[in-house]
């Protein structure tokens, strides 16, 4: 079991709220927007809906 992490560079404001939150490094900032570069690190948490204001970041149990 694991999770999918998306971003919707669409409403991805660039905040790096999430890149600060999350307990495992799973995102990094890419021009501006965060990109989850270690998804198959995240644990599930969902630290990174809570801070993302715009709602732009999902995390999908696969």
């Amino acid at each position: 079991m694991g999770y999918e992490v998306e971003v919707d560079h669409e409403k991805c404001e660039g905040c790096e709220e999430c890149t600060e939150v999350c307990p495992v490094d799973v995102f990094e900032m890419q021009d501006d927007k965060s990109v989850p570069v270690n998804a198959e690190e995240c644990l599930g948490c969902e630290s990174c809906v809570e801070v993302c204001e715009p709602e732009a970041i999902t995390v999908t149990e696969v």
